[in-house]
Formats: C-alpha cells, sequence, structure tokens
C-alpha cells in the first residue's frame, strides 16, 4: 500500500510566492503583469535569478533553470512555488532535481502546460501534491480570469477543500473515484516509457493541449491507449484541447477521435471542463482525489491539497 501523499503547508497571507522559470523565455512585462496581480492579492513575490535569463528560445542554461527551482524549494522565505510560464524546456530539468529535498520541505508548486513534466514528477518521485493552474507570466491571450486567481489563491489557502467543475459533455457513461493526474496530453504522452510518468492505475486522467491537428490528438491517445495506461485508468476528463489553427473542422475531427481512443474501455469519459489552454483555467490538484460523474457532466474535488494548521 502506498503512503498517503504529502500536502505542503496552506499559503496564508503575506506569504512569500517564489517564482520560478523551468522552461521557455519569457518577457519582462508578461511578467511584470503576473507580479502585480499577485502583489495585490496581498503576496510577496520572490523572483528566482534566471527567471528573465536566455539561451535560445530557453529562460537560461538547464542548470540554470534547475538550479533555480531548487532554490526556492529550499529558501525558508518562500512558501509556495509558482511557475513563471511553461513552453518548452521543463522535461530537461527532471534528471537535474533533488526529489528527496523538495519532498523534506513540501510547498505548493503551481503550473501547467509544459510544466505538467515537473508536475507530475513531483507525484511519482516527491509523494507530494502538486497544482496544474495558472502561472505568473502570461501574454495578453493567457491572461488569468480574476475568477480562476481568486479559486487558486483560495484553493492554496486551504478556504475551499470541495469543489466541482462541469464538463461540455458525456462521452462515455459511469462513475469513478480516484487521484487525479495528467495535464497536457502532448507531454503525458512523452513522459510515457520515463521513471517520472504517474501511474495510471485507479486515477482519473486529465488531458488538455492547444495548437495540434487533430491527427496528431488521435495519434497521441492511440499511444496512450495501446501503452495500457488508458486501460488502468478509472476514469478520463479532457478539457480544451484546441486545433492549430482553430479551424472548426479541426475541432470536430478532435472530438471524434477522443470520442473514439476512449470508447469500450468501460470507464466514465466526459470533455470540455474549464481547465488547461483555452479555458478559464480553474486549478486542479494533482495528487488528490475526486469523483467523476459521467451522467451529471462533473469532476468534483472534496479533499483539500493543502494541509491546514489548526
Amino acid at each position: 500500500m502506498s503512503s498517503p501523499r504529502i500536502k505542503p503547508p496552506a499559503l496564508r497571507p503575506g506569504d512569500t510566492i517564489g517564482v520560478v522559470n523551468p522552461g521557455a523565455a519569457v518577457e519582462r512585462e508578461h511578467l511584470e503583469r503576473g507580479v502585480g496581480a499577485l502583489t495585490a492579492a496581498g503576496y510577496r513575490l520572490k523572483v528566482f535569478q534566471h527567471v528573465l535569463a536566455r539561451d535560445s528560445i530557453l529562460a537560461g542554461t538547464d542548470s540554470e533553470r534547475a538550479a533555480d527551482l531548487m532554490a526556492a524549494f529550499a529558501d525558508p522565505q518562500v512558501r509556495a512555488v509558482f511557475c513563471a510560464r511553461g513552453g518548452y524546456g521543463c522535461g530537461r530539468l527532471l534528471p537535474l532535481l533533488d526529489f528527496e529535498l523538495i519532498a523534506r520541505d513540501p510547498k505548493p508548486f503551481v503550473g501547467f502546460s509544459d510544466a505538467t513534466f515537473v508536475l507530475n514528477a513531483l507525484l511519482s518521485r516527491a509523494n507530494l501534491v502538486a497544482i496544474h493552474g495558472p502561472m505568473v507570466s502570461m501574454d495578453s491571450s493567457h491572461v488569468p480570469q480574476p475568477r480562476s486567481r481568486e479559486h487558486l489563491l483560495r484553493l492554496l489557502s486551504g478556504e475551499i477543500a470541495t469543489f466541482e467543475l462541469e464538463a461540455r459533455e458525456s462521452l462515455h457513461g459511469g462513475d469513478a473515484e480516484g487521484e487525479v493526474v495528467g495535464g497536457c496530453l502532448s507531454v503525458v504522452v512523452a513522459m510515457l516509457g520515463t521513471s517520472y510518468v504517474p501511474d495510471f492505475a485507479g486515477r482519473i486522467v486529465f488531458l488538455e493541449d492547444t495548437g495540434e491537428r487533430a491527427y496528431r490528438v488521435d495519434r497521441m491517445l492511440v499511444q496512450l491507449r495501446q501503452s495500457g495506461a488508458l486501460a488502468r485508468a478509472a476514469g478520463v476528463v479532457f478539457g480544451a484541447i484546441r486545433p492549430v489553427d482553430g479551424s472548426e473542422q479541426e475541432a470536430r475531427l478532435i472530438a471524434r477521435f477522443t470520442a473514439e481512443q476512449t470508447a469500450g474501455l468501460g470507464i466514465p469519459v466526459i470533455s470540455g471542463i474549464e481547465a488547461g489552454h483555452g479555458t478559464a483555467n480553474f486549478a486542479l490538484p494533482f495528487g488528490t482525489r475526486a469523483r467523476l460523474d459521467s451522467a451529471r457532466r462533473r469532476l468534483e474535488f472534496f479533499e483539500s491539497p493543502v494541509a491546514v494548521s489548526k
């Protein structure tokens, strides 16, 4: 029997949030916009050394980005670690991270998109609950909605433990209960066969993506299915999967392929919750238990991702 997930302490008003950039280079104005919003919400912000660095398309070298992430977890003043952005490069850091150190001083880690690599590695290597949710630096098309930022901060403070998200449609019927894992579809598929991939057995698998052709979405879902990963899942929840050019034809094909590749598994599947790219992007705590009700088109979380002191 596996040990219970480690839950980080709740984030309190006035606490310091560390900002790291494990992936692609970021624009200063996009970073400053997000830092300002979190400061206005009552938190201190500590932006680590290489967040604005550039090494080709990346925010500094792999070792620099990994050092910032580890410094944030080792800093006693930092009580949560937020990604500045996702973008390519996060997966390159995994062999450079000290998961034992992270587990010794657990902190909420927040990110999505390419940060899916880190979120799932924290689950598999540090046994730590992690948060799939809005990042600090976003361009004008990805600025978090106030309600999604409020949801994230209330979740991290322990103010809310239970909430539910409604999907647009039910693809396959049934009910399921289990931990939520997953994230960006292309990243989850890239983690297959590595020691960092989350265990899908008995889990509710969340999948979303952006900028993909329908045939590529189908190919990735085929790989997930043929690997046996989907057959072990308790259920599947799709966020948005936005086609590369916004084509309605591509969108219809993606909808068809998601239904086809999850058919016959005998598990509930719903599609279109507001999490991930191209949505309000409400935070999902990975590693906590949730209930999938296909008939009601609901994903209901009923366990806080943080430890609240009495």
